[in-house]
């Protein structure tokens, strides 16, 4: 299919530019690095004729990228699991999930569609800022990402937004793929998995008819994701402190790179998704005759929900809660064994942090919190009142 030239930007490559692609990232000296480490003493003329035979952007993925992804669920945890009864594999979604990891969040779940017999994968949002490195973006267009433009200037926004939003309802409709994005711009260091409307006014952007006309042509389904540990979080609390300490302090390029190595490489333990039904029949129960902004928080609301009903809990994401809460409501979901487990394991945490002035107390609380706030919102999100959301109000979770 051709793709219209206005989408060039932003758009991955097509399958009669991947032949060029793959000469082109087999020819960088910063990908051969990372080329040996993942084939040791594997002839580069065998990888790439390994690539050549690839002749579309999923005939690549299965080749190259699920294998790899195997292999990390086998070392690098104990496993992972879909539950995905609520969907039809035979249509194509955009799927809205909470962000923990750059880079595996959107790859286990293309692993995963595989495996259930969706027949494709997802084009995958990626901001730009990520593909700063030639490698990265010559790899990540050929694995099916588009590009979020955020480094432009305000004036340029909006034209973006809308292209993106276009280009969006053009994968679906016309392309027939499926879709990922996450619910918010980068990833929520503090596990608070909140909807940005701001997504949601983007994607509703480029369609045709209502806001709820546009969103319901994109079918989206709303993906929790729970990792049992988060080879992150130790990075994600140094972050924490930085900005604490350092009001003008940014992130350079390097970091992003050392949380996409830290999250591939590092120990995850058990990880599961689930795919909630898509909210095109609940789009349709909206009013829409309220005002836009209100309407918007609403279905952010509603994602929000089946997000934090879904998650799986694991024995630490309660013992988190009892931690930074100094209480010991949950001990029925763990075993003294298991809480001395994770005390040791945050200890472990604290020590990989090397920051000028660190902050232990501080530095702890920020690694509780992204335990503990998946608990508090599945929690309020299964009791269906405001009681629970009352209680924990109290408490001093990390904004």
């Amino acid at each position: 299919m051709k793709v219209p030239s206005e989408f060039d930007p932003i758009r991955p490559l097509e399958p009669e530019e991947l032949s060029a692609a793959y000469d082109k990232l087999l020819a960088d000296d910063a990908f051969k690095p990372v080329l040996a480490y993942i084939y040791p003493n594997v002839p580069i003329e065998a990888v790439s004729k390994k690539m050549h035979a690839c002749k579309t952007n999923l005939e690549f993925q299965r080749a190259f990228c699920y294998p790899i992804l195997a292999h990390l669920i086998q070392t690098q945890s104990t496993g992972i699991d879909i539950n995905c009864y609520q969907v039809d594999i035979h249509n194509r979604y955009t799927f809205v999930s909470n962000h923990r990891d750059i880079v595996l969040d959107s790859a286990f779940l293309d692993k995963l569609l595989i495996d259930v017999g969706f027949g494709t994968t997802c084009e995958i949002a990626i901001g730009d800022n990520l593909l700063q490195l030639d490698w990265v973006r010559t790899l990540a267009r050929i694995n099916k990402t588009f590009t979020v433009e955020r480094t432009l200037k305000s004036s340029e926004m909006l034209r973006a937004s809308k292209r993106m939003s276009e280009y969006m309802h053009f994968v679906i409709s016309q392309k027939h793929d499926n879709i990922w994005i996450a619910q918010r711009q980068g990833r929520a260091k503090n596990s608070n998995d909140l909807t940005q409307t701001a997504i949601l006014k983007m994607m509703a952007f480029g369609g045709e008819g209502t806001i709820i006309d546009s969103l319901t042509q994109l079918h989206i389904v709303p993906v929790s994701i729970s990792y049992q540990y988060d080879p992150c979080d130790y990075l994600k609390a140094r972050e924490y402190q930085l900005r604490r300490d350092l009001p003008y302090w940014k992130k350079g390029p390097g970091d992003d790179l050392e949380s996409m190595n830290v999250g591939i490489r590092g120990y995850k333990g058990h990880i599961h998704y689930n795919l909630a039904p898509c909210i095109d029949n609940w789009l349709q129960t909206v009013d829409q005759e309220q005002p836009r902004n209100k309407m918007f928080e609403e279905i952010a609301q509603h994602i929000d929900q089946e997000i934090h009903k879904n998650y799986l809990l694991y024995p630490q994401n309660y013992v988190a809660l009892d931690m930074i809460q100094n209480t010991n409501m949950y001990t029925d979901h763990y075993t003294p064994e298991e809480y001395d487990q994770f005390e040791e394991y945050i200890v472990s945490r604290l020590a990989l942090i090397d920051i000028e002035h660190k902050d232990e107390a501080f530095l702890r609380r920020c690694l509780l919190t992204q335990y503990a706030y998946p608990t508090r919102n599945y929690i309020t999100a299964n009791e269906g009142t405001g009681r629970w959301k009352q209680f924990f109000s109290k408490f001093n979770f990390m904004k």
